[in-house]
């Protein structure tokens, strides 16, 4: 059990920064309406609210760059946590961002996840 939550826990992470970073519209797929993201400080409900988050960022295009990732099961049956640390960079800016980001997902159907919680937070100093 534990080496399968590791496993989905990075494929899950390779997919999602894949997307944020070359087709951010398609993160979608991933969220469902009852989901939560916390961007900065800032809460949002709901795939149409957090794509739209998502979308508006003021850079289009991005690298993230994947320090740990950390899986662990959830106390909903067969969800997984992931806690997520790298560094964003950002075009024409010379040093990369610290960040970290927090997910909790729930299986869907077909063996599919879909993000329940996300939280992210840029790493300063």
């Amino acid at each position: 059990m534990e080496e399968q939550v590791e496993t989905v826990g990075k494929a899950f992470v390779d997919h999602y920064y894949h997307l944020f970073d070359n087709d951010r519209p398609s993160l979608t797929s991933l969220y469902q309406p009852m989901s939560m993201l916390s961007f900065e400080g800032q809460r949002l409900e709901g795939t149409e609210n957090i794509c739209n988050k998502l979308n508006q960022l003021p850079f289009g295009q991005c690298h993230h760059a994947i320090s740990t990732i950390d899986a662990q099961p959830s106390s909903f049956p067969g969800g997984i946590m992931v806690f997520v640390s790298g560094s964003l960079q950002l075009p024409g800016q010379d040093y990369p961002l610290r960040f970290s980001q927090m997910f909790h997902l729930i299986p869907a159907a077909e063996g599919n996840f879909f993000i329940q919680n996300d939280i992210f937070r840029l790493n300063y100093g």
